[in-house]
């Protein structure tokens, strides 16, 4: 059961492509908010959308291609 979960945190679908690219659209609005309400540079919105956001989609791809090649090759 917990390696479900893992697998289902990893493996794309449609629907968490369109949560990651709302969570990166929100990030770059809520980072140029903050900035020009403070004034100053902010840096957590800048993180998420800089790192956190990519890192996590090239690992879900890979993951996904991984487990489709896998699938793949133990159906044949």
């Amino acid at each position: 059961m917990e390696d479900m979960k893992g697998k289902n945190l990893f493996l794309l679908s449609w629907k968490k492509l369109w949560i990651i690219v709302v969570a990166g659209f929100a990030s770059i609005v809520l980072h140029n908010l903050v900035s020009a309400l403070i004034g100053e540079e902010e840096f957590f919105f800048f993180m998420i959308v800089v790192f956190i956001i990519p890192i996590y989609f090239l690992i879900a791809v890979l993951f996904s291609v991984l487990s489709f090649v896998k699938k793949r090759k133990s159906s044949s």
